[in-house]
């Protein structure tokens, strides 16, 4: 009988019970890496059938590398860990799990708009510090009656779009690709950015890393912001402009931020972002909750059983071009899928 190779290129996890729960069986082999460089993930993934990558490089010299590999899966939304254009040249499937944490992430971008707008942070610091006054929180207005911009209308900011209506904000999004019947059932008006950014009063970011997003939020953007706006970031650190955001908030031209992310991760201790008070940081934790945890480990092992066992297109593929290259069935593990999530 065939055996298949399956490779973990690295993982922050503490082990690998939940892929081994759905992996470890004939005729299936494991192998746990922690690779960090192209040679490290050549070395021992050159004659895999199947990868599951989480941070490692999967460049274009990895993948022509690659001797059997028939699916590679990533643990997260994002696939800018892998050369897509090289893997579909070379008929080899990329999958990701991007309905794993629409929950967390759109409920820590609402924590963030709270915390920021009711002065949270800035009022527990205070306390402790021992100032017991309303007074150092001000300006603080009400939130029913403003305006939340979403940049990206995918599930994600779709979720805050309904959790945010019963606090009587307004909301309008920014999305190229999203069909305009989308937002109308939503309730939500599509604008251009430059729109969107003239009219909110938050702005809360969802976009995809992608060369067309990077920097997308950048100097004109800030200049178009009222100048008691806000901006949120849960996506990608280099969808906004760093630089272009510390120089708006240096001159008020904004009021303020929330962010989960940064451009280099983690922070360098002498970023600008850290000495300013107008800022909330946390550490890119939006994804995370212990449920979300398991769902995206065990679904990006189920992308590797849809290929390998079932022969099939995983449930989650990312470069549907990659058709062209491979005749595989169609996925019909909905139910299968649907059984993990807690």
């Amino acid at each position: 009988m065939k055996r298949w190779k399956v490779v973990v290129t690295d993982s922050e996890y503490e082990d690998l019970r939940y892929e081994k729960s759905l992996l470890n069986m004939d005729p299936i082999d494991l192998v746990s890496a922690q690779c960090r460089t192209e040679d490290e993930v050549i070395a021992v993934c050159h004659d895999a059938d199947a990868i599951m990558n989480q941070y490692a490089p999967i460049s274009r010299k990895v993948i022509l590398a690659l001797n059997n590999c028939k699916v590679i899966t990533r643990y997260g939304v994002g696939v800018n860990t892998i050369d897509l254009d090289a893997a579909t040249e070379k008929g080899i499937c990329v999958a990701n799990v991007p309905d794993y944490c629409a929950d967390e992430v759109s409920d820590h971008a609402l924590a963030l708009m709270l915390s920021w707008l009711r002065k949270v942070t800035a009022a527990n610091r205070a306390v402790k510090s021992g100032e017991w006054d309303y007074k150092m929180t001000q300006p603080i207005y009400r939130l029913r009656g403003r305006t939340l911009g979403l940049v990206g209308f995918g599930k994600i900011p779709r979720a805050l779009a309904e959790k945010v209506k019963p606090l009587g904000l307004n909301v309008i999004a920014y999305d190229p690709y999203c069909p305009c019947e989308i937002a109308e059932n939503g309730g939500v008006a599509l604008l251009s950015l430059d729109e969107l950014c003239r009219e909110a009063d938050i702005i809360s970011v969802h976009a995809p890393l992608m060369a067309s997003t990077e920097g997308m939020i950048g100097k004109r953007q800030f200049d178009l912001m009222k100048s008691e706006a806000i901006i949120i970031n849960t996506s990608r650190g280099h969808v906004i402009d760093e630089a272009a955001l510390i120089e708006a908030l240096r001159n008020k031209r904004i009021s303020g931020a929330a962010l989960d992310v940064v451009e280099y991760e983690p922070i360098h201790w002498n970023n600008t972002l850290l000495t300013m008070d107008n800022v909330i940081l946390t550490p890119h934790m939006a994804w995370y909750s212990e449920e979300a945890i398991s769902e995206l480990r065990l679904k990006a092992a189920m992308g590797v059983l849809d290929v390998l066992i079932d022969g099939a297109y995983p449930k989650y593929l990312v470069n549907k071009d990659v058709k062209k290259k491979s005749l595989l069935s169609e996925c019909h593990s909905d139910k299968r899928y649907s059984s993990i999530v807690k």
